[in-house]
């Protein structure tokens, strides 16, 4: 289970979406593997990864909003917005942009990370 987690994380921080606080947890939780900074380390990276994820709800009215217009264009923030409510019929409650899939992958694998 390990792998898989540290290949979210690698995949989770390697994503444009990822926010700085999001991808430093996750370079320091990679970093800090196999050391007796990993525990203090992995507990950092959970409370990041609750932190940040958007809910497909939250990505979609930013989609919508002037500001989410001015950020990705019109055209293109139209094209998100679609996809936010194509996440949501499908019965998805988080965004599944890159770095909200990593964050769900370690927040839904809590219990094996500590």
């Amino acid at each position: 289970m390990k792998e898989s987690i540290v290949k979210a994380v690698k995949e989770m921080i390697e994503a444009p979406s990822c926010c700085p606080e999001l991808e430093t947890a996750g370079e320091v939780w990679l970093e800090s593997l196999g050391t007796d900074a990993e525990i203090s380390a992995t507990k950092a990276l959970i409370a990041e990864a609750k932190a940040d994820i958007c809910t497909i709800d939250n990505v979609y009215e930013l989609f919508v909003s002037d500001e989410g217009k001015k950020m990705f264009g019109e055209d293109k923030a139209k094209e998100l917005a679609e996809h936010a409510k194509e996440v949501k019929a499908a019965g998805k409650e988080y965004c599944d942009c890159g770095a909200c899939t990593g964050a769900k992958f370690v927040i839904d694998h809590e219990s094996e990370m500590l």
